[in-house]
């Protein structure tokens, strides 16, 4: 499932008066340090925003999405939006490692093979989800003794979890209107 792309979109956020030329303002101010944009839902959308950041003259220097073990078999921003972020030297913020849980859902990967695999990836920095003190635990002792993974467990990881991943059912984010706050809340968008 593709989410629709308005093709006003990113030109909006680029226009005279928009979102890009205020974001510039604050960091000429010293009120921002960095600009970067996120999204969860379609890696085509990030690829339709960095077009129009590079076709404005302009380089993002951050960009968020989620990063994980089933993302790399269903709409995957691993292999489309990553080796972009790289290839411009764009910082990748991974975000979603367990999917908000679900991808545990799946009963083919524990919380710790999905943490090592995000951390393995080449990002600058990896957003876990702490939502109890049992969470963020896991999480730390993870980081403190992380050891990036080799090729042939990453490709055993991505092995075990293709069966499950296929149609994105662990992937809510992608695939429901879940987690999608503007669609409850069109006022936002103006």
């Amino acid at each position: 499932m593709h989410e629709v792309i308005r093709p006003t979109d990113p030109e909006k956020i680029f226009a005279k008066g928009g979102a890009i030329e205020a974001l510039q303002a604050a960091k000429k101010a010293g009120k921002i340090r960095y600009i970067g944009f996120t999204g969860h839902k379609d890696p085509h959308i990030h690829l339709s925003m960095l077009k129009t950041a590079e076709s404005n003259g302009f380089t993002f220097d951050t960009v968020q999405m989620p990063l994980n073990v089933m993302d790399a078999h269903f709409n995957s921003f691993t292999k489309l939006v990553v080796p972009e972020l790289v290839k411009r030297n764009i910082g990748v913020l991974g975000m979603k490692p367990l999917g908000g849980g679900i991808i545990l859902k799946s009963n083919t990967v524990s919380a710790e093979e999905c943490l090592r695999y995000a951390l393995s990836l080449p990002t600058s920095v990896v957003i876990s989800g702490c939502d109890s003190m049992d969470r963020l635990e896991q999480t730390l002792r993870v980081a403190r003794g992380f050891q990036k993974l080799g090729q042939s467990e990453m490709n055993a990881l991505l092995a075990k979890t293709q069966p499950a991943a296929q149609k994105g059912e662990f992937e809510l984010y992608k695939t429901s209107q879940r987690f999608d706050g503007t669609t409850r809340n069109p006022q936002w968008l103006g």
